[in-house]
């Protein structure tokens, strides 16, 4: 063959003698089974080799046709009739068998790969989606929890200034700041996990402490 495959070739011929020509029949040929069987060898060697393994298995019918054109001109004048020529087979050698497997066997290795590879990725973007969607959602809540506490603390010192006559606004935010810094404290000592905290303490800690949450707002804000 064109690509160098040795393969075997079973061809099933069918024929009957003609009733007109029964004595040519008789008598012209002494074996008429290797004389069908000469033709078919010819004809197979003379057309298979021309293709490659893929097209030989592609035109058995071609193949066929071509070996019962010749039967029908050769064995006519000897009396004999072909009825029908079918390639029951084409074997390659058992190498090109067993690659032709492994071929086989890597392109649905491949394929399910690919798949896999596939469903992987739909896997990570649904997942990402999924975390977007969950970071979204937070941002959301903690948006609205931030916006709850500048609500309430602006009430808080609204309130607080018309209760209190003589008192500032900055004041009341010295004021809740001071409490907030002292809750946290409450809470950190509270935990398990947490070590000593060393606060200052002494007349003016309190007004430290004031000023230095306030300066490091404003800082945060300034960057």
């Amino acid at each position: 063959m064109q690509d160098n495959v040795f393969v075997n070739v079973v061809a099933s011929v069918q024929y009957r003698a003609l009733s007109e020509k029964a004595s040519d029949a008789f008598y012209r040929l002494s074996n008429t089974r290797e004389q069908i069987q000469s033709y078919v060898f010819d004809v197979i060697r003379a057309s298979v080799p021309k293709m490659n393994l893929d097209d030989a298995f592609e035109q058995k019918n071609e193949i066929a046709k071509a070996v019962e054109d010749e039967l029908e001109k050769a064995m006519s004048m000897y009396g004999y009739e072909i009825v029908q020529t079918l390639i029951v087979d084409i074997e390659p050698d058992e190498h090109v068998k067993r690659a032709m497997n492994e071929i086989n066997a890597a392109a649905r290795l491949r394929m399910a790969a690919n798949e896999k590879a596939e469903a992987e990725k739909i896997l990570q973007i649904k997942r990402a989606e999924g975390e977007a969607e969950s970071k979204y959602l937070a941002g959301v809540g903690i948006a609205r929890q931030r916006q709850a506490i500048v609500d309430g603390l602006r009430d808080s010192v609204l309130a607080f200034s018309e209760n209190v006559p003589g008192t500032s606004a900055k004041d009341v935010m010295d004021m809740v700041l001071v409490t907030q810094y002292f809750d946290t404290m409450k809470e950190i000592g509270a935990s398990s996990k947490s070590s000593s905290v060393f606060i200052p303490h002494g007349p003016g800690a309190v007004k430290d402490i004031a000023a230095q949450i306030r300066d490091g707002q404003l800082q945060a804000r300034l960057l």
